[in-house]
């Protein structure tokens, strides 16, 4: 006579509904815990050197096109962002018109969010270190690997203020 025992799976932690997507499907979330080699995540190396290089490529990671943008006297980040906004709604209209799904046939939903003042107060800051700095964090390693070391400074300063956001979240009105 055997029995079964039904191991419990350990709690999946809180969603952040701010950026992150998770899948409800319980073979992919099971699948996602497996180990996988050290060089299966050479594709994202890949990707995010293709990006880099385009970044580089299309001067968007330059400093003196940043601060063109901020002083209005050049249109040329301003297109680039604008297209791919334009891009983005493109894209979300079609895949909530054809209820387009992922590669693994899971549902795409696009949660409602909800607007508060700390989205104002945090866009200004971003802004503002932006500005200041000529550096957003996505193009943080691009420039780093131009050769403009000094921005490891503010790759620091974003690690910083993403602890200090991290650490006192809980206690922020939201």
């Amino acid at each position: 006579m055997s029995t079964r025992v039904k191991l419990k799976e350990p709690p999946l932690p809180e969603t952040n509904t701010d950026f992150e997507v998770r899948s409800l499907d319980p073979i992919s979330v099971s699948e996602s815990r497996i180990s996988h080699p050290w060089w299966h995540n050479l594709k994202y190396l890949l990707v995010g050197t293709v990006f880099g290089i385009v970044f580089v490529k299309a001067e968007l990671v330059s400093w003196f096109r940043i601060q063109e943008m901020f002083r209005l006297q050049a249109f040329h980040l301003f297109g680039v962002m604008g297209s791919a906004i334009v891009v983005g709604i493109l894209s979300v209209w079609i895949i909530k018109k054809w209820n387009i799904k992922t590669v693994h046939g899971e549902k795409i939903t696009f949660p409602s969010k909800k607007f508060h003042k700390g989205q104002v107060y945090g866009g200004l800051l971003f802004g503002f270190g932006w500005a200041m700095t000529g550096a957003c964090p996505g193009p943080l390693f691009a420039q780093i690997g131009t050769g403009a070391t000094v921005i490891t400074v503010t790759l620091l300063s974003a690690v910083a203020g993403t602890w200090v956001y991290g650490y006192l979240r809980e206690k922020l009105p939201h």
